[in-house]
């Protein structure tokens, strides 16, 4: 209800200046009639917009501070999940993202959020005004967002929609997980052997130079290997630098990405683990999507925008025009060879009972874990491969700068003995 503010005299005849909240004016002036008040003055009080009141809130007080600049998939997640419990309680959209926009913790994500609050406040539909960000809002957030304004559902949607973000970041990260830890292992024995090249090698050369000693084969080699990498140290960064930055830049063309699948996908374990990783993500978009009432049609055009993976969206492109043509959707996806056996069973199963959406969300769940095991797995057997590589590399490098010493010494120790 408006606000507004009134000046009158009562039965006594002294002066009442008061705000209160009415209806409308009329309906105030009739309740402070009933009071027997004479009525001086009434006018009505703006409340501020949202801008205004943020702008307010920025000059009075200190400035917000970011746990981070950049938007991450958790301040998706934590998005989604907040607006979708607000709204769930009555509260109104636009309430809503004031209260959820205090939250952020992304700097990118809060002045995102900000225009988008303001642009709702101005007679925008939200999936319109998160439209204009499709860098952090992409088509599958629209469309989602879309049908739960067309249906009244959206705490429903964005449920849904924050479960499939939960499932995703769980899924990263045990990957992450999983790759982490060789990698650093990997990374900290390329830098011990660095740190040799660069200063431990040369000054045992400098040594066996002075004391004239005959070197093993082994410590030769490794000399001489450190040698010419600290003489062209800047040079061999340089190359790879150039080279990392091409191959970069390659594989974000369509053949140089085609390429980079063909070979992800032809490695011996992991090219079946990275297929699966594609299958889950074309599932579990496509089960949410088809769940929330989006036609199958639009749903498959969304997921070939968003799986990211040319090999996969030229497969989906294929089994669109046949689903346009009428055929079911198990057909074309079998014809393709690209999705498992299982996959397809279950999801034949679904269209034969009608529940696509639930048997698309088993086969993502079915996924998840069959590649999350095998990560595991992954990172098990990894670990102790790495720390005998580790092992093997610095035990060679030891052995190679120590051996010379060793000869030295029986050498000596013999001569004493004589």
């Amino acid at each position: 209800m408006p606000n507004y503010k009134y000046t009158a005299k009562n039965a006594d005849g002294q002066t009442i200046s008061e705000t209160t909240e009415a209806f409308d004016k009329n309906s105030l002036i009739q309740t402070l009639q009933s009071k027997e008040y004479f009525i001086l003055k009434i006018e009505e009080i703006q409340a501020p917009t949202a801008s205004e009141s943020s702008e307010k809130l920025e000059r009075g007080s200190p400035k917000k501070k970011f746990a981070h600049r950049k938007v991450k998939l958790q301040d998706q997640l934590t998005f989604a999940r907040q607006l979708c419990t607000l709204l769930e309680s009555g509260i109104t959209l636009l309430r809503s993202l004031e209260v959820v926009v205090d939250q952020i913790e992304s700097e990118q994500l809060y002045k995102i959020l900000s225009d988008v609050t303001r642009d709702v406040e101005q007679g925008s539909a939200l999936s319109e005004a998160l439209a204009k960000y499709p860098k952090t809002f992409n088509q599958f957030w629209i469309s989602l967002v879309e049908v739960g304004e067309a249906s009244g559902t959206m705490p429903r949607v964005l449920d849904k929609l924050a479960f499939y973000l939960e499932q995703q970041a769980i899924f990263r990260s045990t990957i992450t997980s999983a790759i982490m830890y060789p990698a650093v292992l990997f990374v900290i024995c390329m830098g011990a052997v660095a740190f040799f090249a660069l200063f431990v090698g040369p000054r045992f050369e400098g040594i066996f130079t002075q004391m004239g000693v005959q070197l093993p084969l082994i410590t030769r080699v490794l000399l001489t290997s450190f040698r010419i990498f600290k003489t062209n140290f800047l040079q061999i960064v340089l190359v790879i630098g150039i080279g990392v930055f091409i191959l970069r830049k390659w594989t974000k063309t369509k053949p140089g990405r085609l390429q980079k699948e063909h070979v992800f996908y032809s490695m011996p374990v992991m090219g079946k683990v990275y297929k699966l990783i594609i299958v889950e993500r074309f599932a579990s978009q496509m089960a949410i999507l088809v769940d929330t009432g989006v036609p199958i049609l639009q749903a498959l055009d969304i997921t070939e925008r968003l799986v990211d993976n040319l090999t996969c969206g030229k497969v989906i492109r294929d089994i669109k025009e046949s689903v346009r043509q009428g055929e079911l959707l198990v057909a074309p996806m079998q014809r393709s060879r690209f999705f498992p056996s299982m996959a397809l069973q279950m999801i034949l199963v679904g269209e034969e009972t009608g529940e696509l959406s639930k048997m698309l969300k088993h086969v993502a769940d079915f996924y998840q874990d069959t590649v999350s095991t095998i990560m595991k797995r992954f990172g098990t057997l990894i670990e102790p491969f790495m720390l005998v590589f580790m092992g093997a590399v610095i035990g060679v490098i030891v052995l190679a700068m120590f051996l010379p010493m060793f000869n030295i010494a029986t050498l000596g120790g013999g001569g004493r003995a004589h």
